[in-house]
């Protein structure tokens, strides 16, 4: 093959793979308007945004050097995509958190608990009171757990029972955390080792004076959420915990992810299994957030919204369940903001929306890696 016809062919492949990630670019950064059940693998291209953001960029740095004309394709892409690039990558360096507190701010927390490690408290005891100091040591004023499992139910403390499960109840979490109004919102189809419960937890320094928690068929811990109304001052805020569908993976599942390969039939078979769980966890979370994002809009008063999404910035979930809002990362934070340690380092999941009349004073995640999210935290004025 002459040289100058492979040049010719080997440039057009290089403008086609441009053009392709672009336009996938694109896409994925405006996933919630292309988001159906039917274009569901739009939402794999929101996970993958920052990737082809990456890509993009080297291909600008490519063609500077060979024809710095087709260097506008990566330019273009990346000034139409200005907008939601800011939900992934805020344009400031640094974001710094200080832990005193102004007077009169309030210090929203938001943290995916994990259970606080119950499971594995005997071996390892010291995670759960780490966790606790952390919080202690932060002092919200308002904290969203996820994954919350305690006891309701007044047992005698010196019961065999209560000795063979030794776990938090409700109100001696309250006491710990010195935020004695509280609302424990939890299904009995998702019970926690008999008198324990797994659900969602408002905390809160301030008095409560209505909480509601809103469920639908089939009444898993992932179709319900809760929302509680706070009062502060002459202000009443009304406040969502949420948490949405999650992908269920398996020990397997996430092997998988992480040394892909299609060489045998386990290994198709295995990546089938994680496309389908995408699948579902995608049209799910759009069914739970369009539920959230009514409840949003029927509240008569402002709103915070914290949770656990299990999607990225600018998919479908974020999208409907921020549209109106602000989000304090977005506001004061920096960098990618990862809230997931696993899978990936770019999984910001966690959110704290705010109504538009509050003024965000500092965002922070706290790196510490005692449940597989990290706790963040915002003081809004």
């Amino acid at each position: 093959m002459p040289k100058s016809l492979f040049r010719r062919i080997s440039k057009k492949f290089v403008i086609i793979c441009n053009i392709v990630v672009a336009t996938c670019f694109l896409m994925g950064c405006y996933s919630n308007y292309f988001f159906s059940v039917i274009w569901w693998p739009v939402g794999l291209l929101c996970l993958a945004a920052f990737y082809l953001l990456v890509i993009l960029c080297l291909f600008f740095i490519f063609w500077l050097y060979v024809k710095p004309g087709w260097s506008l394709v990566s330019a273009i892409t990346i000034l139409l995509a200005y907008e939601p690039l800011t939900n992934i990558l805020p344009p400031r360096l640094t974001a710094h958190f200080t832990k005193t507190k102004q007077a009169g701010d309030c210090r929203i927390m938001s943290w995916n608990v994990a259970q606080f490690d119950i499971l594995y408290n005997k071996q390892r005891p010291d995670i759960r009171d780490n966790m606790m100091d952390l919080i202690n040591d932060y002092k919200p004023d308002i904290a969203c757990f996820q994954e919350m499992v305690a006891g309701d139910t007044l047992i005698n403390l010196n019961t065999a029972y209560y000795r063979k499960y030794s776990f938090f109840s409700v109100y001696e979490y309250a006491a710990k955390l010195n935020l004695p109004h509280y609302f424990f919102s939890y299904n009995f189809k998702d019970d926690f080792l008999n008198r324990q419960h797994f659900g969602l937890m408002i905390f809160s320094k301030y008095p409560i004076i209505n909480k509601q928690s809103v469920q639908y068929f089939p009444y898993d811990y992932n179709s319900n959420f809760q929302y509680a109304d706070v009062v502060k001052g002459a202000d009443t805020i009304r406040v969502f915990n949420i948490h949405l569908q999650s992908l269920k993976f398996s020990e397997e599942n996430l092997s998988y992810i992480d040394k892909p390969s299609l060489e045998n039939k386990i290994d198709i078979q295995q990546s089938r299994n994680v496309l389908s769980k995408f699948k579902s966890g995608f049209i799910r979370r759009q069914v739970q957030a369009d539920r959230i994002k009514a409840a949003i809009d029927s509240s008569p008063y402002r709103v915070i919204v914290c949770g656990d999404l299990n999607d990225a910035p600018n998919s479908y979930a974020y999208k409907k369940i921020g549209e109106g809002l602000q989000n304090a990362f977005v506001e004061k934070g920096a960098g990618l903001g990862r809230t997931f340690s696993g899978i990936a380092p770019t999984l910001r999941i966690d959110n704290i929306f705010l109504h538009p009349s509050f003024s965000v004073r500092q965002y922070g995640r706290i790196s510490k890696k005692l449940s597989d999210h990290f706790p963040i935290i915002a003081d809004i004025e």
